[in-house]
Parts: structure tokens; C-alpha cells; sequence
């Protein structure tokens, strides 16, 4: 099983917006009236306690995500990037990765990511379309993205992925079409692409409610992720997860460590870990979060041991949203049982329903499983699912 050495990947989480999109249902507040410099402190806070309970060797892969990292001030982005540095062993080999929004870089900020050894920019794009970006609350336009990815050229940060949504309200495919050339033409070396999910407590799902919102049909969601595989393919960007493409040589190393279900810090307020086989998941809420940081405790507001079980399934489910899939040599190695002592039925069925396949060591979804994959990922929740 895993031991805690191989917890070697923090997520840190910046809760703090400028401006809440319709659709997002993370963790976030308005950056106005919020007590950004305590929060800041106490996230450092958190960082050193958690490290004295659960040491750690080296920090291999180093998120910090959001909410909007870059909607702090150079200042206080300088006094977080800092206070990380002081305590977590970063060197060159770490990937260390920070969330930005198109129109919130500049040219300070970037001197204090450059400064602090940020290697990785993730930067949530959605659309080239500033009808559609006004439409799902983006505060952003096209010409931001093209201004700011000027700015991280000059600056010479080359490791740049975007993000993109598709099955926005009243999206076309030459929509999305047109926001796949603009995305491509930079030639980046990574590409996130997500189908518009509906969430609880979001301005979009209220607007649904009431009949207000008009989607593609489904088959053409299917569409458009196909031509997102296709043209992501012919420029050179493979697929190695459901909704991710890149360069070869350069995957997010960070999310992978989710993928494989390995163990990770979560630092901030919402945040969740996974240490020593327990998830955890702490308070969301700011002065929630703050209140038992101010007593020097862990702000944890449930924590649940996973039984064996459990690892697995989310073996299964996570780490089938990979192109390769997963290892049935390691899985064994894992929990020291066959895959197919576990879920040889299941996977038998949907191998005859062509959604899964076995390639050499290798267990995979096809091309027809990456469409259904939440189908699937379902088959390996059922607690009677068969062991053959």
C-alpha cells in the first residue's frame, strides 16, 4: 500500500475572486472586504502544522489553484510565494504550478512568479468568443488572452496550458471550433478541455431551473468533443486523460498524482488531502477556516479512513480517466489481489460492451469508453459488482 513518502504534492487553495462566474461552484468569495492578509498567514500556518504531523522528504509537484490566485496584489501573491518557499523543499525538478486569469497578470506579478520558481501556468481561457465569455460571467475578452499570453512570452514562461469549456449555452460548433484554431495557434504545450457540467448553488443552474438557458443537445457535445480529440491530435497534443492534452513530456504531473491515486496535502480553505489513507476535507468557509488556525489547530473538518474497498474504487474511477489506463501489474502490487479476483465480471461486461479493453498489461477505456466514461466509472461503485 502506499506510505507516506510518496506524499510528495501539495494543493494549495486561494479562495478569493474578483469576480464569481455563473457556472463555478469551487470554493470562492469576492476579494473585496475579505481578510486576504490574515487568510495568507494562516494558510502558512497550516502548511507548518501539517508538515509536523506529516513530514515530507521532497515536494514533487506544487499547485496552487483557486478561485484566482492572480487576483491578489504583487504584494501579497509575493508574501505567499515567499512564506511556501521558507518551508516546503522546492528545486528545479518540482512542477510548480499556478492557476491565472487572462487580464489579472501583470508585469509585477509575473516578476514575483518568475522570482519564487513557479515553472507552470494554468490559465483558465473557456472561450475565444466574447459573446460566450459575457454570457457564462467571464470578466475577461479574447484580447486579454492574446495580451497576457504576449506577457508570458516576453517574460519567457513557456510551460503554458489553458483551459476551455465546451456545451456553453447557445454554442455552435463553429464556436467552438473557432476557440479550438485560436487556442491551437499558440501552440502551447498543454490544453485543458471540459463539457459544461450543471452544479448546485450556481447562477447558471438557477437559470436552468427556470428555462432560461439553452444547451447543445447532446450529440452535439459528442461532437465537439470528438473534434477536440481530432484537432488536438493532428497538431501534435496527445490525450492522456479524458478532458487533458499535451506535448509529449509535458502532462500535468500534479494531476496525475490525483489520477493514480496517490497521496497529497490540501492546504486552504475547502481544501482536501489524502494522507496515510484518509481523505480529509477542511472548513470552507474563511473565518470557519481561520477560527482553529488562531488556536495553532488544523482546520480539518472531516477526515475519513479509507477501507480497503474503497482504495480501489477509486483506483478504478480515477485512474481510468487516463488514455493509458491502468496498470494491472501495479494494481496487483497494490493491494496484493488480482484485478480480476475483484472485478473480473464487470470488466468482462464491458469489454463485451467494447468500453473497455486490455492491452497487454494495460486496462483502458476505448475510444466509444471515453464518451461514457462516467457510465463506466459507475460499474466499479456498485458494492455487489461481482468478484469472480
Amino acid at each position: 500500500m502506499n506510505n507516506l513518502n510518496q506524499a510528495t504534492s501539495c494543493y494549495i487553495h486561494i479562495p478569493f475572486c474578483e469576480h464569481i462566474c455563473y457556472y463555478c461552484d469551487f470554493n470562492k468569495v469576492f476579494l473585496k472586504g475579505q481578510p486576504v492578509d490574515e487568510y495568507i498567514q494562516a494558510l502558512l500556518k497550516e502548511m507548518r502544522l501539517s508538515l509536523a504531523k506529516w513530514p515530507m522528504e521532497k515536494c514533487s509537484t506544487l499547485y496552487i489553484g483557486g478561485g484566482t490566485p492572480t487576483a491578489l496584489s504583487a504584494k501579497q501573491l509575493d508574501q505567499l510565494l515567499s512564506g511556501i518557499a521558507q518551508i516546503f523543499p522546492i528545486d528545479s525538478s518540482s512542477e510548480y504550478t499556478i492557476e491565472a486569469n487572462p487580464g489579472d497578470l501583470t508585469q509585477e506579478k509575473l516578476s514575483v512568479i518568475k522570482n519564487a520558481q513557479i515553472n507552470r501556468i494554468s490559465m483558465g481561457v473557456q472561450s475565444f468568443n466574447d459573446r460566450l465569455l459575457k454570457k457564462i460571467g467571464r470578466k475577461h475578452t479574447a484580447a486579454d488572452v492574446y495580451q497576457s499570453l504576449k506577457l508570458l512570452e516576453k517574460n519567457q514562461i513557456g510551460n503554458l496550458s489553458i483551459d476551455l469549456i465546451y456545451a456553453l449555452p447557445n454554442q455552435t460548433m463553429a464556436d467552438f471550433k473557432d476557440s479550438l484554431q485560436q487556442a491551437l495557434s499558440f501552440d502551447l504545450p498543454h490544453y485543458a478541455l471540459y463539457s459544461l457540467i450543471l452544479e448546485n448553488q450556481t447562477i447558471f443552474m438557477n437559470r436552468a431551473r427556470r428555462g432560461h438557458l439553452t444547451f447543445p443537445e447532446q450529440e452535439e457535445e459528442a461532437a465537439m468533443y470528438q473534434l477536440a480529440i481530432e484537432m488536438m491530435e493532428k497538431t501534435g497534443h496527445l490525450q492522456y486523460e479524458i478532458s487533458n492534452f499535451a506535448k509529449k513530456g509535458f502532462e500535468s504531473q500534479h494531476n496525475l498524482v490525483y489520477w493514480n491515486n496517490q497521496h497529497y496535502y490540501g492546504f486552504g480553505a475547502g481544501a482536501s488531502g489524502y494522507l496515510q489513507e484518509k481523505r480529509y476535507i477542511n472548513y470552507g468557509p474563511i473565518q470557519h477556516y481561520l477560527k482553529p488556525l488562531r488556536k495553532n489547530q488544523l482546520p480539518i473538518r472531516t477526515s475519513e479512513t479509507l477501507s480497503v474497498k474503497n482504495q480501489m474504487e477509486e483506483e478504478m474511477f480515477l485512474g481510468l480517466r487516463k488514455k493509458d489506463g491502468i496498470s494491472l501489474s501495479c494494481f496487483k502490487e497494490k493491494f496484493a489481489q488480482e484485478i480480476d479476483d475483484i472485478y473480473g465480471n464487470v470488466i468482462e461486461s464491458l469489454i463485451k460492451q467494447e468500453l473497455l479493453k486490455k492491452t497487454g498489461d494495460q486496462l483502458s477505456l476505448t475510444q466509444k469508453g471515453l464518451f461514457l466514461g462516467n457510465e463506466v466509472f459507475e460499474k466499479f461503485l456498485i458494492d455487489d459488482c461481482k468478484r469472480s
